[in-house]
């Protein structure tokens, strides 16, 4: 027993030592790694981090569709715009109510401020297009930029390019069935729209006034 006692407080010692020694190692080892990662190579770890900063101040977000769409009264904006023919604001009236008969829509045609509006105004027995116009926001007012009074005449926003649909009448044609259709694209080049290659449209007389391209002269 007394044997078993005297070796109890060596092989403590001898434990205690071993628990000493590796942990010195380890501290040494971590040292070891904190050195390294913080020498030669901090710039590279660093990188990454550096870059992603760099991308988030130079991104800048494009406007949402709600800060570019204003709308507009065009009724007021047709009555008050010197470019619109007196004959088609004395044909502008209402047809029930306080209902005028215009289509409006609104798209970033010509890279403005906000979304610019297209108006077309009609009849109100047969809806035909009296006049086209666009207006584009400039110095705080919307200001015409583009107009068609050759009736019946239709605009609209086609995938960011306006698209004016002129009907043609021959000869013998009544008011409501006409002969067929031209259709214009105009894209906004050095601050007016200019017109693109045209398309004839000849409607089926025997289909319901459907439109078919016609072969080009």
């Amino acid at each position: 027993m007394r044997g078993l006692t005297g070796a109890g407080p060596d092989r403590a010692l001898g434990s205690t030592q071993a628990v000493i020694a590796v942990g010195a190692a380890l501290a040494a080892l971590a040292l070891f790694v904190v050195a390294c990662g913080s020498g030669g190579t901090g710039a590279r770890d660093e990188g990454p981090a550096h870059a992603s900063a760099v991308a988030g101040a130079v991104a800048s977000p494009s406007p949402s569709p709600a800060e570019r769409y204003r709308r507009v009264d065009p009724v007021a904006l047709i009555k008050s715009d010197p470019e619109v023919s007196g004959a088609v604001k004395r044909e502008l009236k209402p047809c029930n109510g306080d209902e005028y008969p215009v289509d409006v829509s609104y798209g970033n045609l010509t890279e403005g401020p906000v979304d610019d509006v297209v108006v077309n105004v009609l009849t109100c027995a047969d809806a035909v297009g009296l006049g086209s116009y666009v207006y584009r926001k400039d110095d705080g007012s919307f200001r015409n930029v583009f107009k068609s009074e050759e009736s019946p005449v239709y605009a609209e926003i086609d995938q960011g390019v306006l698209s004016v649909t002129r009907q043609f009448y021959e000869k013998g044609d009544p008011i409501s069935s006409p002969s067929g259709e031209i259709v214009t694209p105009y894209r906004w080049t050095e601050g007016r729209f200019a017109p693109g290659k045209s398309t004839r449209r000849e409607y089926s007389k025997s289909a319901g006034g459907v439109p078919t391209p016609a072969p080009d002269s």
